[in-house]
């Protein structure tokens, strides 16, 4: 029987609810396991089961980190945190007990915690860990001497990176060569779905693969300042996926309009390529392609056997591989380009206020509220209250439903196991769950982390069951003062910022249209960055779309409203790529003024969006030759403006 559609949750509520579709990560659950547990049976076996305890508690920190692909990678996830978690339980320790200069100490913590967390991935896993390390020392009597308790924290991180790298002697540059060759395979299956409907999904999946395979080869290379071979030949591999993913919109196009289906041996020589590239086979490339005569068609062949010399090429040239986003400078360069763009940086500093924020009034609180364990409160406020891992209201509300379930099974164990070796099997149990339930959300992940955190403490302070309702109680005062004093106290909470983001994509959609056809910049490296560039900026929008979609209304109402601009403005930097790669084999170039004609309306659309957030359509007079290679992408802008131009307060025109 269905549910009455007014008793039934709102979808913003419930999205983060239901399970993604991930696959288990079992060598990460086995490794989860061994590492929480063993450490237990180490303290247990030497009689000294709080510090394995709080090696397991250092453990988990690390288990927490460990998710990037590349062991380089993974050895900063996990190595750098640490040390900021050293440095945060050993300032909290300090202040253990002091009352107000506790509440001063933690407050200060939480702003640099705060604004370090908009530098990059490890940043906010270290800025994580500093504050929370911090908390749990302020909160929590720590065995002396003062270096016990930090040397043990990270000794539990180092038991993590140890297992993490026991596969890289046999494994090292497998998950590069991995990224890399699913690239090519996203890129067959854009072209198998050329001219459907689930093309612009296919094309948005490659764009994803794209990104992620740089940022890891490029990552690498910027801690290997050498042309080493086998990074060279991966950027090689790399960069020739270029070609054919411009030439799939043009592909795209012609199966779409012209109904010229792309033959299946374009795709299975792409698989080809992908396998050649994984398993790093060399020599003579064999290709059976079908003959090309249209400017699409040439476009496609000439990008596949290009592709395919350079896949099987045993030694690239190390001077002939062009870094298609730019090399990365060196390590001190970056740090000092970080630090001053975090410094004058308006959202780092209006992050780092709202959490330090949260945290003084919690520490506040429970400085004047006796309650139980009262670090659990700010440290709820710390899980809640990071920006990048999602929407605040929502993860306030799923951390205090999963919570709940975590404690209803942590209450059980500690009511029916006794102390002490019986935690060990436990723990390999709860301990393998945190990486499989944390693939399939924050409300998961937070329902299997809440009980191993549980036994843990019980380790420490010895209060049993009783631990679990102030536990709870604990969560959702945290719960409350990040949703109050982090969420509902900040008018851009309720304000999506999809559109600003929008306006900038498009102005430089603008730009690109006009790189892409000015014969004074016919540099391909120009229009590639320039087009990377965009898909970039239009995955963050997505990005901050998904989020908005988990806020209450109206946020998430009217994020809604930009989602079809969004599509249609993708569909606009492929309609020029299309044009592009049309004219480079031999199709007539457009007129200028056929250009300067769609750059104005992109402009003219960008500076709507970014003064108005009410949506209404606009005919757009776009003329030009119907027959040349600029109609399609004049379609597609009158699409978007018809789709969603802003008007003024006062009426269409402004007025």
């Amino acid at each position: 029987m269905a549910r009455p559609a007014g008793l039934s949750p709102p979808p913003w509520l419930t999205a983060g609810l239901r399970p993604q579709p991930a696959p288990v990560p079992w060598a990460a659950v086995a490794r989860a396991s061994v590492a929480l547990a063993a450490p237990l049976a180490v303290g247990f076996a030497l009689d000294q089961p709080v510090s394995g305890a709080l090696v397991s508690m250092g453990a988990l920190s690390g288990v927490i980190g460990d998710t990037a692909d590349a062991y380089r990678m993974r050895f900063y996830n996990i190595a750098v945190p640490q040390l900021f978690g050293a440095l945060g339980v050993t300032l909290g320790s300090l202040v253990h007990g002091q009352g107000w200069l506790a509440v001063a100490v933690l407050t200060v913590i939480a702003l640099v915690s705060g604004m370090i967390s908009s530098i990059g991935a490890v940043a906010s896993v270290s800025g994580l860990l500093l504050l929370l390390n911090a908390v749990v020392g302020a909160g929590l009597p720590l065995p002396d001497p003062w270096w016990k308790a930090p040397f043990l924290l990270t000794l539990g991180g180092v038991v993590v990176l140890a297992l993490t790298l026991l596969g890289w002697p046999l494994r090292g540059g497998v998950p590069e060569r991995a990224a890399v060759a699913g690239t090519y395979r996203a890129v067959a299956v854009l072209f198998e779905a050329a001219g459907s409907d689930t093309y612009d999904e296919k094309r948005r999946a490659v764009t994803t693969s794209l990104d992620q395979s740089y940022d890891l080869v490029l990552a690498r290379r910027a801690r290997q300042h050498g042309r080493t071979p086998v990074l060279v030949r991966l950027l090689a591999q790399l960069n020739v996926v270029i070609p054919l993913v411009e030439a799939a919109p043009a592909a795209h196009l012609a199966a779409r309009r012209f109904h010229r289906p792309v033959p299946p041996e374009i795709p299975a020589a792409v698989r080809d390529l992908a396998d050649a590239v994984e398993e790093g086979r060399t020599g003579t490339p064999v290709l059976d392609l079908p003959d090309a005569a249209r400017p699409s068609e040439k476009a496609v062949d000439q990008a596949l056997r290009h592709a395919a010399t350079v896949v099987h090429e045993a030694e690239p040239d190390p001077y002939d591989v062009d870094d298609r986003l730019g090399r990365p400078a060196a390590l001190r360069i970056r740090f000092r380009r970080t630090t001053r763009a975090v410094l004058l940086s308006e959202p780092s500093w209006r992050y780092g206020l709202r959490l330090a924020l949260c945290i003084g009034l919690a520490q506040s609180l429970v400085s004047l509220v006796p309650v139980p364990r009262s670090y659990w409160v700010a440290l709820t406020v710390t899980f809640v209250m990071k920006p990048d891992f999602g929407s605040v209201f929502s993860r306030a509300v799923l951390r205090a439903l999963g919570t709940a379930a975590g404690l209803a099974v942590a209450a059980l164990l500690l009511a029916e196991l006794e102390r002490g070796w019986w935690d060990v099997p436990v723990m390999l149990v709860l301990g393998g769950l945190i990486p499989a339930f944390s693939a399939k959300g924050y409300a998961f992940q937070t329902a299997a982390i809440t009980p191993v955190i549980l036994l843990l403490s019980d380790l420490l302070n010895e209060q049993g069951v009783d631990l679990v309702l102030p536990r709870l109680y604990d969560s959702l005062i945290g719960c409350a003062i990040a949703l109050i004093a982090g969420y509902l106290l900040w008018p851009e909470s309720w304000h999506t910022r999809i559109g600003d983001r929008l306006a900038d994509a498009v102005a430089d959609t603008a730009t690109y249209v006009t790189c892409a056809f000015d014969p004074v910049q016919q540099s391909q490296a120009v229009r590639v960055r320039a087009r990377r560039a965009l898909y970039r900026d239009l995955s963050a929008v997505r990005s901050e779309f998904q989020r908005a979609l988990t806020e209450p209304p109206p946020t998430g109402t009217l994020a809604t409203a930009w989602w079809p601009l969004v599509v249609a403005v993708e569909r606009i930097v492929d309609a020029t790529t299309a044009a592009r790669v049309r004219v480079e084999h031999g199709a007539a170039p457009p007129d200028p003024s056929e250009v300067t004609a769609v750059e104005r309306q992109l402009r003219e659309l960008a500076d709507g969006l970014r003064s108005s957030s009410v949506l209404v359509e606009v005919r757009a007079e776009l003329l030009g030759d119907e027959e040349g290679v600029l109609a399609p992408l004049r379609q597609e802008v009158r699409a978007a403006r018809a789709i969603a131009t802003p008007r003024g307060e006062n009426g269409p025109d402004g007025t």
